[in-house]
């Protein structure tokens, strides 16, 4: 053991026996420093939880590197401090919601003491909330900030605190580093004003509630099928989340009324009792729901994350199994529907426009040029999809914009990813496809088939340790400085730099800047048969990713397996060609 570390360790844990923390904490701190074991010790103290761009998310406990009131005080005295300095003078409001995990409300209601204390205006939900209807709440409350305490689809241990701007978008420069410079200045709990003005506290629910969801039946685009199809058989889990809330009475509401419920996984729990990890990318935590649907022979099964900003699906394919579907053609989906319908419909305009993430499915960009609507690239997360919306207010109309990580965006009068409005408009795709006697799996085989077939798949390398963060520095070097010619057989034509912000036709030299609001460490190959590989460390973890994406003609619906065959050993020749 570094004995240097545990003497900086007990000395930082001693501050908090003797500083103006509560007795539960003290005496927290006290077993942690007269336990033989001091691993839980040095965890709980080696750092501080960093207040980064995404707000904070760690394990929830006593100390400085843990979720607990105080690192949360440390955070909303921080933001409060930032907003009364950025609108001084002015009356300042903020949001706030809540997921299910454990201690969210808790952390919710100091938070709102907090703000209250300082002065600000705090409109608090009365109980637990999707994260999309806190970034609408924001702009339809007109408040100049808003928080949600959540920490997404991470294990049970985790909670999180994100928050947002005046637009409803989570926090970029120049404000996030801001924020955190304000964060970082609070050294003790004496700084933070924890007894709260109650006269301004407001509680908000159901009438946010009501014009939310009024919001999300405005941008669908086929209610006659809707009217058709009204018993479609939707399986439904919110994962223990908030999904809950408002999923089941936004179908409802539409139209729906055979929404089946995973009531095993509809119970709200922090605890998440049913799965290991409550994220819908991960095959386990739709078991339950898939199980209902074989019983109830259904049309789709849908599932939400615990704060209902994710959603993933499950679907039946032509022998009849269900398979799950992957971001990346949940992404494409919508955008073929939205493009497709809004064709059919006249409602294209020259100045729509969508997003996608660099890192997601190229083929997106293919539907988008096929319907002559303008697509814009970001950096992974909606923060970027948000920017770009918020670049073109007012001289272009989005119309919606997603990710390869389950996430989708179809309005903007939310800021972030939204499973609400996604599992909306997915139930509508599906009974508008019943009125072209297809299912969802023929859905996607018609896009397909019309713009050719592509198959991704994302690979995470950990290296753990100062080591494991030293090679993957070493890795991102090797590839920055010597590129790969070819990939799998295929010679790389393009590549591009995110650092370097610098787009190089490989064959030429030939090099063009690219347009992009801020650097990356991010690393892009393209190659001459389609082929696309993207390279990124992770920024919270000690992972390097890769995004791998395969691309084959599809002729005809009876060569899907064989080509999907055949792109599964492409993939394998990728990861060889780069050692991974």
């Amino acid at each position: 053991m570094d004995k240097e570390l545990l003497q900086q360790v007990e000395a930082k844990a001693e501050n908090w026996l003797n500083g103006s923390y509560d007795e539960k904490t003290k005496a927290e701190v006290k077993r942690m420093l007269e336990s033989e074991d001091k691993t839980e010790l040095i965890e709980s103290f080696y750092k501080d939880l960093e207040f980064g761009t995404g707000g904070l998310r760690g394990i929830m406990g006593v100390g400085s590197n843990r979720m607990n009131i105080y690192t949360v005080g440390a955070a909303t005295q921080g933001l409060s401090n930032y907003l009364n300095r950025e609108f001084a003078g002015q009356p300042i409001s903020v949001v706030i919601g809540h997921d299910s995990r454990n201690n969210s409300r808790l952390f919710a209601e100091i938070s709102a003491d907090i703000f209250s204390a300082n002065g600000i205006k705090v409109y608090l939900f009365d109980s637990l909330r999707p994260t999309p209807e806190i970034s609408f709440a924001i702009r339809y409350l007109k408040c100049q900030s808003g928080i949600i305490l959540t920490a997404s689809h991470n294990p049970k241990e985790y909670n999180g605190y994100k928050a947002y701007w005046n637009d409803g978008a989570q926090i970029i420069a120049p404000h996030d580093v801001n924020i955190i410079s304000e964060v970082e200045k609070i050294k003790s709990p004496s700084e933070i004003k924890f007894e709260g003005n109650k006269a301004l506290i407001e509680t908000i629910g159901e009438a946010i509630d009501a014009a939310y969801l009024k919001k999300v039946q405005s941008i669908l685009l086929s209610p006659d099928s809707i009217k058709r199809h009204s018993d479609l058989k939707i399986v439904y889990t919110p994962i223990h989340g908030t999904g809950i809330k408002l999923i089941p009475r936004c179908l409802n509401e539409m139209g729906f009324n055979n929404v089946m419920i995973v009531e095993e996984q509809a119970v709200i729990s922090g605890d998440f009792p049913t799965v290991k990890s409550p994220n819908p990318e991960e095959p386990a935590a739709l078991t339950m729901a898939i199980e209902l649907a074989k019983a109830e022979d259904a049309d789709i099964v849908m599932a939400s994350d615990p704060d209902a900003d994710r959603m993933g699906i499950a679907v039946k394919n032509d022998q009849g199994e269900w398979i799950l579907v992957n971001g990346n053609q949940t992404c494409l989906m919508f955008t073929y529907y939205i493009l497709k319908r809004r064709s059919e419909l006249g409602l294209l305009k020259p100045n729509d426009f969508m997003v996608k993430t660099i890192v997601t499915t190229e083929l997106i960009k293919d539907v988008c040029n096929h319907f002559h609507v303008e697509l814009f690239d970001c950096y992974t997360g909606f923060k970027w999809i948000a920017a770009v919306v918020r670049e073109n207010e007012g001289k272009k109309q989005y119309i919606g914009g997603g990710e390869e990580s389950y996430g989708y965006m179809p309005s903007d009068f939310v800021r972030d990813k939204d499973a609400v409005a996604s599992c909306a408009l997915m139930a509508e795709m599906v009974a508008w496809a019943k009125d072209q006697n297809k299912s969802i799996f023929q859905l996607i085989q018609d896009i397909y088939l019309e713009f050719g077939y592509s198959k991704e798949q994302g690979i995470s390398v950990v290296r753990t340790g100062k080591s494991g963060a030293d090679e993957i520095v070493a890795m991102m070097k090797n590839f920055r400085n010597n590129p790969p010619q070819e990939i799998a057989g295929s010679k790389v034509c393009t590549i591009k730099d995110y650092q370097l912000l610098i787009e190089r036709d490989v064959q030429t030299g030939e090099k063009r800047e690219l347009d992009f609001p801020a650097t990356s460490n991010v690393l892009q190959y393209f190659t001459e048969d389609g082929t696309k590989v993207s390279v990124r460390p992770s920024g919270t973890e000690p992972k390097i990713k890769f995004y791998i994406e395969v691309r084959f003609p599809l002729a005809n619906r009876s060569e899907f397996d064989a080509i999907e065959a055949k792109a599964n050993m492409k993939i394998m020749a990728v990861r060889e060609s780069l050692g991974i």
